[in-house]
């Protein structure tokens, strides 16, 4: 942990969206960033233990809301959040925690909440296991962070219209 650090950019997804080899871009936990191979895809999509359940308007305002509330609760500065369909982006100063903490932290509450509001989430993963962070270490890349997750989102394609079915798209 840099003593550098600004704050962090945090990345998870939504279960069973994002499946290792996706054309999309992937990440392989340990490794980072994976060359697509659409092949791995429906292996992964048919293997999946439960349907993909996306956020919907509503739900995205309350995991929204929750990570809100938790960065104040916490004392932590919210920099930029945004729940999409498939993903959520969080970039948050928490000094005195790494970024996996914040990252589980964030999840679990998020969790909490969307199982409070929809019964369809309880007994069943929301998340993909674990996530991404990066530590920003610097104002250039803590603006771009914040620029990325406020405005460049809704430029890049990465919403899904339609879960994946089992056994390819």
């Amino acid at each position: 942990m840099s003593d550098e650090r600004l704050a962090f950019f945090i990345t998870w997804t939504v279960y069973g969206t994002f499946l290792q080899g996706d054309p999309r871009g992937w990440r392989k936990w340990k490794h980072g960033m994976q060359a697509p191979q659409p092949w791995l895809v429906p292996w992964h999509a048919a293997r999946l233990k439960y349907p993909v359940l996306l956020l919907d308007d509503s739900r995205r305002q309350l995991v929204n809301a929750e990570i809100l509330r938790f960065c104040e609760w916490r004392g932590w500065k919210l920099r930029a959040h945004d729940a999409r369909t498939n993903h959520v982006h969080v970039v948050v100063q928490a000094l005195g925690y790494s970024g996996s903490q914040v990252r589980d932290q964030l999840k679990a509450n998020c969790t909490r909440v969307l199982r409070e509001h929809s019964v369809i989430f309880h007994d069943r993963p929301v998340w993909t296991e674990r996530g991404d962070w990066q530590c920003l270490n610097d104002v250039d890349d803590l603006e771009q962070a914040i620029l990325y997750v406020s405005v460049a989102q809704d430029r890049k394609g990465r919403e899904l219209p339609h879960p994946p079915s089992a056994g390819g798209r």
